[in-house]
């Protein structure tokens, strides 16, 4: 569809707008009272989010612009069918949907939500990847908070494996001041190593932080991040993850579309299912959904 198309079979004026992103792919701008947030189609990522009377939560690369195969260590991209890249022998890190272009299924909005609904399924592109055939779906909604929801359905006649997960850029004053709470008693294994540890207290980051966390058996998780330096507070619950990964690419690592220095400004707290291996089955018919909320609050003094 062009840009006229989707906003007149999709748009609405002042809250819903479709626009020529970065290279020539269609963006939408989702607005109401609550806030903004941009989402690029190519990959469903977030590419933005700012609550009203706040500062921008995601962060967002300066030297290179989001563009479909190139390094873009931003906003939220979705990992699919696998998250890093030990699930799947020969695939990309965190696979292809995020260098895939989505379609629109349906918005719609309220007083107090805008949302918009995108959907990825199985083609002879994707099966150049990946052999199975899937109905992926991703729900973007700006309420007081920002949600995103990520739906596996497994539309093959055999079962398959996969690992999911969302990687959002938390934009932060210097991560190496950032406190994560939700993490407390929680086994970890450092990616780098294979190590494996055990989580005491709220989480300090520190310089290339790579954890991966096995988090408690819990309908949903609660985890905060606490930020002096721009004083507030972003609040994520996620459901359907069992894991969480806290990462960032550290002073020694010069990541291709990032000024020097731009590590110190975000840190990844990650909501991840089935790491690292995809141990989990979807059966033919069935769906996995992974559901994530964030919010910002400023922390009083």
């Amino acid at each position: 569809m062009t840009i006229n198309e989707l906003n007149t079979r999709y748009g609405a004026p002042g809250r819903i707008v479709f626009r020529q992103g970065h290279c020539g792919y269609p963006e939408v701008v989702l607005a109401n009272k609550f806030g903004t947030a941009e989402i690029a189609l190519m990959g469903a990522n977030v590419l933005s989010y700012k609550p009203t009377g706040h500062a921008p939560v995601i962060f967002r690369p300066t030297k290179r612009d989001f563009n479909r195969g190139e390094s873009f260590h931003g906003g939220i991209p979705v990992c699919w069918p696998q998250f890093g890249r030990l699930a799947i022998p020969g695939m990309a890190t965190h696979g292809f949907a995020r260098i895939m272009p989505f379609t629109v299924r349906a918005t719609q909005y309220s007083e107090d939500m805008t949302e918009i609904t995108l959907g990825l399924k199985s083609s002879n592109e994707t099966k150049s990847f990946w052999p199975y055939d899937f109905d992926l779906e991703v729900k973007i909604s700006v309420s007081m908070k920002l949600n995103l929801k990520l739906t596996t359905k497994n539309t093959d006649d055999i079962p398959f494996t996969f690992t999911a997960g969302f990687h959002p850029y938390f934009l932060v004053r210097d991560c190496e001041n950032v406190t994560i709470k939700g993490l407390d008693k929680c086994k970890y294994v450092f990616a780098d190593d294979m190590s494996e540890h055990t989580q005491d207290g709220d989480f300090k980051v520190n310089n290339a932080p790579n954890h991966v966390f096995s988090l408690k058996k819990e309908i949903k998780h609660e985890f905060a991040i606490l930020d002096p330096g721009l004083k507030r507070a972003l609040a994520m619950v996620s459901t359907g993850n069992d894991s969480a990964v806290v990462w960032n690419s550290g002073s020694k690592i010069r990541l291709a579309d990032q000024e020097e220095g731009d590590w110190r400004k975000f840190i990844c707290l990650e909501p991840v299912t089935a790491w690292p291996k995809a141990t989990g089955t979807l059966e033919p018919g069935k769906k996995h959904e992974l559901v994530v909320a964030i919010q910002s609050s400023i922390e009083e003094n």
